[in-house]
């Protein structure tokens, strides 16, 4: 009987790991690659042991700091690698792998593929069990990536780092098994799972924030907190990895559980039937009632963001000191700090640094947004709406809109956040987020571009995101040449509060080419087939 459950899991396996051929080595690479960058680059900040050390102590004082990345536990540059990058890199593997196992559970039978494959020899546990396997491989493969690349720095550190990030990976993966098995809708499932994610940050940061050594109820409570707590390059608590082999043991039997109890297609959650009669008035007002939800999601996160890097500006020159490798990272990435030089100068190049961090971040957004107009075309919901007096034009407007302007919407609540975290002219921090708009556009036109040009290419914004984020995140960090950072739309940028004067020629020349190819965009769309 059990053997009939899982019928077939070999071959959807295939199956999943043929289609996220291209999806999944990406993640996997960000993610490792997240980690295997930074060894180089603090040693070259951090040269002695003495820098180390001094390092340490400063941070260990920084509660804004311990909330971010969390406590530090020895000052090895193995050590630092696990501070600096390991919380991050968690992160990172928990949203992959909740995106895989709802892409290949929830996503298919709301699609209607999964109806068609059950047809045949597929057990009813098969699809879950073929997802939550590829998520496996993925997780092991970032897990051998970081043991390999870091091995030079202590073996039993960077296995122990890499189980950690693996473990995280798929603890989240268990959990969105489960809350694919409660909703019918799979943005609701990666809702409720990236909530879960979002949430085990929070607890963790607060935690972080009001004690040195991660010993917070708070931070225990996180599974991100056990991720620091493996203590990989500082005396590793191996016992930790057993919380958690225990919660997705627990979290994964559930999954199984409620899987073998529900119909195909069905859900524990009830759904709110909608009005009698529709009460949305235009293409537009959909688009709106849509995306809203994630929208606001987003507003807060910029804003709450924006809070927390403003409240970290006053600790920036205390903990780069007199090292000047530090501050030249910083002024580089934010530039030199509005001529005055010493604190003062330090403090608005790292304001500069995080509104630049913010416009990065928004990119995600604004291609997340646009690419919605993708997932209701092949969705085939689109067609229901063009069918009607709608031209796609109008219809795709509203979508744009939600993009475009919502982009604003979030860098200008992360720029005030700044400004009430650090106490700055509100002024000089809003205007600093507010000039990465044009850039964020120039990525959300290409992102249209992909889906009006080539739609079958459409997720390839997100490549497009995901290279301009590291190229500003970790290009300066690596003194990678000017010519390659020159790429990203974001090089081009004034920095806001900083020693540059506000120039509006890039600002308007970037302005000019969203424009240009989101009009090549929209023509596009309006010329092709609609996809079936």
């Amino acid at each position: 009987m059990k053997h009939r459950q899982l019928a077939g899991t070999g071959v959807l396996l295939r199956l999943a790991l043929r289609r996220d051929r291209v999806m999944m080595p990406v993640w996997i690479l960000a993610v490792a690659g997240l980690v295997l960058s930074l060894p180089a680059s603090l040693a070259s900040v951090y040269e002695t042991p003495a820098e180390r050390a001094r390092l340490l102590s400063t941070m260990s004082a920084n509660g804004s700091l311990r909330a971010l990345y969390g406590p530090a536990f020895g000052d090895s540059i193995g050590a630092l690698t696990a501070w600096r990058g390991g919380v991050f890199a968690g992160l990172l593997a928990g949203f992959m792998s909740l995106i895989i196992v709802i892409r290949h559970t929830r996503e298919e039978e709301e699609a209607g593929r999964q109806e068609l494959l059950s047809a045949a020899m597929v057990g009813r546990r098969a699809p879950l069990t073929a997802a939550l396997l590829a998520a496996l491989a993925a997780n092991a493969l970032v897990a051998l990536l970081v043991t390999i690349g870091l091995a030079g720095r202590g073996a039993g550190g960077a296995f122990a780092l890499g189980l950690g990030i693996g473990a995280t990976g798929m603890l989240f993966a268990a959990a969105a098994a489960v809350t694919a098995q409660l909703t019918e809708s799979a943005r609701l499932a990666k809702g409720l799972a990236g909530s879960l994610l979002g949430a085990a940050f929070v607890l963790r940061a607060a935690g972080d924030a009001g004690s040195a050594d991660g010993s917070s109820a708070l931070t225990w409570i996180s599974p991100l907190g056990w991720l620091e707590h493996v203590r990989a390059f500082a005396a590793e608590r191996w016992w930790v990895l057993a919380l958690f082999a225990a919660a997705f043991a627990v979290q994964t039997a559930a999954a199984y559980l409620l899987a073998g109890r529900r119909d195909l297609g069905m859900s524990f959650l009830a759904v709110r039937p909608g009005p009698a009669e529709g009460r949305l008035g235009s293409a537009g007002a959909l688009a709106w009632r849509l995306q809203r939800g994630g929208l606001l999601g987003w507003s807060l996160g910029f804003l709450v963001a924006g809070v927390v890097f403003g409240g970290m500006a006053d600790g920036a020159t205390e903990l780069v000191g007199d090292n000047a490798k530090t501050r030249e990272i910083i002024e580089r990435m934010g530039g030199a700090g509005g001529g005055a030089g010493g604190a003062a100068g330090l403090t608005d190049a790292f304001l500069a640094t995080m509104a630049g961090m913010l416009g990065l971040v928004a990119a995600l957004f604004i291609v997340s947004a646009v690419l919605r107009l993708g997932a209701e075309e092949s969705g085939q919901r689109a067609e229901p709406v063009l069918a009607h007096a709608v031209g796609r034009l109008r219809w795709a407007a509203g979508h744009l809109a939600v993009a475009f302007g919502g982009s604003a919407l979030i860098l200008l609540l992360g720029g005030l956040g700044l400004g009430l975290g650090h106490g700055a002219d509100l002024a000089q921090t809003v205007g600093g987020a507010l000039a990465q708009l044009p850039a964020v556009w120039v990525i959300g036109a290409v992102a249209a571009l992909l889906y009006g040009a080539v739609p079958g290419f459409a997720s390839a914004g997100w490549a497009v995101a995901g290279a301009a984020l590291a190229l500003g995140w970790i290009g300066p960090a690596l003194n990678l040449p000017g010519a390659v950072l020159d790429l990203s739309p974001f090089a081009h940028l004034p920095r806001i509060p900083g020693s540059e004067a506000l120039t509006w020629a890039p600002l308007l020349t970037l302005t000019a080419l969203a424009a240009a190819l989101l009009t090549a965009a929209l023509t596009a769309l309006r010329r092709r087939d609609l996809v079936a």
